[in-house]
């Protein structure tokens, strides 16, 4: 269940600490095993994709460590540097003279598909998307060569990258070179809830509920904000916002590191509308009232090219409703949207410490909302539902945190959400639920209470 990390000098400019622990990743582990497997009789060709800080780069190096691998970070250079430094990659790792100059990817990635129709290797490219500041036209050339040389090539190519819509462009847009080439597509998530359970267990056996729910309110389960966390001791309230608002501290800028490649030019609107669906403006009536303009494609494409934000209808609603709300998927950018964004004229100011009071000011409600997301999340790990989500009627009257059906076993579960126990009361849901009682006849219930005492 655990692997080891380990320092090789040879993977570009990226290390990894010898002693850090590489948690989970089992399945896709075993999947990356068999496509290199595949790879010893036909070619292979996987994209994965990912947030950054979610960890491929580390996964993938781990998967292949003991296999002939070269790897490939496309950083933002010119072509003939990055060729340069590709070609040491081959000579060293494939062990082979190459006799004059490369100064072309197209050139180099002839040769390696040449190279693995003798022999099999497992190459691996790094941040893929950067190819088009470098040049374009890699992409066409590179579809070229795989359709002449795919047939008899036993290559395991792996192109990896961390801007979701630009990688989701290049390998699914339709008019784009290299869609329909792809073999493998892996989509690389957050840790779950039992890993990060089992990650504070390691360094802080004796971690306590809400530690737990300020850990995944920070984290995520993104790799990078637990190891960062892990690295600072930080496994409370108090000491995780310390490692957050700490001068310098990585926390402060990730939001703007990680989406303003993704925007462009755009980002300032992006930006708004997600501090706002992070302050609980979470309909698209209350977002533009303030904004003062449409925000329907935006909201479109925070959806669905970037996948930042998920649009909910209440459960049993039907699919064209309009009662729609929006919520961030990724703790980290939804606190980040909430506080740092929110209150950036004091992070220039330098005045860390007010925006931490205000978190601290703030963090009873504001983490209620992420406990309602953790036992979500939690139900559906148990795999004994098919219909998970929220409910609400008309006015936002009758909210529900969660309800989850069986369709099968004919069974519904309706659960509140509250961090103190005391005051949930089940009477009152079984009142709320009246009308979901009526359309689901026939139906068990189940009318449950989650606090920070079931995490």
């Amino acid at each position: 269940y655990l692997y080891l990390c380990y320092r090789n000098p040879g993977y570009g400019n990226r290390h990894y600490d010898k002693d850090m622990k590489f948690y989970n990743r089992e399945k896709e582990l075993a999947r990356l095993a068999k496509i290199e497997k595949q790879a010893e009789k036909s070619a292979q060709m996987t994209f994965m994709v990912g947030r950054r800080r979610i960890g491929k780069t580390r996964l993938l190096i781990n998967a292949y460590k003991y296999s002939i691998c070269l790897y490939f970070f496309v950083a933002k250079k010119s072509e003939s540097l990055l060729c340069e430094e590709f070609v040491e990659e081959v000579k060293n790792k494939l062990n082979i003279p190459i006799f004059g100059s490369i100064t072309t990817f197209k050139d180099l990635f002839s040769l390696l598909m040449n190279l693995s129709k003798e022999r099999h290797f497992t190459l691996i490219i790094d941040e893929f998307q950067e190819f088009d500041s470098v040049n374009s036209s890699i992409y066409s050339d590179m579809q070229n060569i795989w359709d002449s040389n795919k047939q008899d090539s036993k290559i395991n190519l792996i192109m990896c990258g961390s801007v979701y819509s630009m990688m989701k462009r290049i390998f699914e847009g339709s008019k784009e070179p290299l869609f329909g080439r792809a073999t493998n597509r892996i989509h690389l998530k957050a840790f779950d809830i039992d890993t990060i359970k089992e990650i504070l267990s390691d360094y802080s056996p004796n971690y306590s509920n809400d530690d737990l729910l300020a850990f995944y309110m920070i984290t995520g389960g993104v790799a990078k904000y637990i190891e960062l966390l892990v690295q600072a001791e930080a496994f409370t309230i108090d000491d995780i916002m310390d490692a957050v608002f700490e001068d310098n501290s990585l926390f402060l800028s990730e939001g703007k590191n990680v989406l303003i490649e993704e925007f462009g030019k755009d980002y300032g609107n992006y930006f708004s509308i997600l501090s706002l669906i992070a302050s609980g403006k979470t309909s698209r009536v209350e977002i533009e009232s303030i904004m003062n303009i449409q925000t329907g494609g935006f909201l479109t494409r925070l959806e669905d090219e970037y996948g930042l934000i998920s649009k909910v209808r209440p459960i049993l609603s039907k699919p064209n409703s309009r009662t729609v709300k929006y919520f961030i998927e990724d703790n980290f950018l939804n606190f980040w949207f909430r506080f740092i964004f929110k209150y950036r004229s004091s992070i220039e100011a330098g005045n860390l410490m007010y925006i931490r009071d205000i978190v601290m000011r703030d963090y009873t409600v504001y983490s209620g909302r992420i406990l309602e997301k953790y036992f979500t999340q939690m139900i559906k790990l148990q795999m004994k539902y098919n219909i998970i989500g929220n409910y609400w009627e008309r006015n936002n009257q009758n909210v529900i945190d969660i309800v989850a059906i069986n369709e099968v076993e004919k069974v519904a579960l309706i659960a509140e959400v509250k961090r103190n126990p005391q005051k949930i009361s089940l009477n009152e849901l079984e009142i709320k639920a009246s009308k979901i009682k009526t359309v689901l006849k026939g139906y068990k219930f189940i009318f449950k209470g989650y606090s920070l005492d079931d995490m």
